[in-house]
């Protein structure tokens, strides 16, 4: 086999390996993007710990196709880019993000999240959920909301009980 063969087949194998150990993976269209504009949307999505890499759309097919993933197949036209994540949300909100900033060169295509084929209006839908450090967050907040007033009405019923004593 030739080199650029084998050469093919550990690029796949990588993308395979990012496919599998990413919680969502986002397909993006970026046609039009100056160098600049694309350096800026790779810090962005660095800082998020989004990976985001340009390859090959057959590269692509055949790397889903390996896992039994054929839905992809018409999403794979002109140049793509695919933003790797760790989270659920986190690859969905760049790519949201970067398609709001850039509006008329980067577009969502479609995304492959906790296991299943999501449209672009799906990664849209993903975008707007809060990540779990927001949701951990805003739990804690309700719960110590929760448990302040229960506090202030203990304090109340135990005041109470104090002067009707007195």
């Amino acid at each position: 086999m030739s080199a650029n063969i084998e050469l093919k087949k550990e690029v796949v194998a990588d993308i395979t390996a990012k496919i599998n150990a990413s919680k969502s993976v986002v397909l993006v269209s970026f046609a039009g993007l100056t160098v600049a504009e694309d350096t800026a949307i790779r810090n962005e999505f660095r800082k998020a710990n989004v990976e985001y890499k340009v390859y090959k759309n057959t590269l692509i097919r055949k790397a889903f196709a390996g896992i039994g993933v054929t839905a992809f197949d018409n999403d794979l036209n002109g140049p793509t880019a695919v933003a790797f994540g760790t989270e659920e949300t986190d690859a969905s909100k760049q790519v949201v993000e970067a398609a709001k900033k850039y509006a008329d060169k980067v577009q969502v295509k479609s995304g492959y999240i906790a296991g299943e084929y999501v449209d672009a209006n799906g990664v849209k839908a993903y975008a707007a959920i809060p990540s779990k450090p927001e949701l951990y967050s805003m739990l804690a907040g309700t719960l110590s909301n929760f448990t302040r007033g229960l506090a202030v009405a203990i304090k109340a019923v135990a005041d109470k009980k104090a002067e009707a004593q007195a």
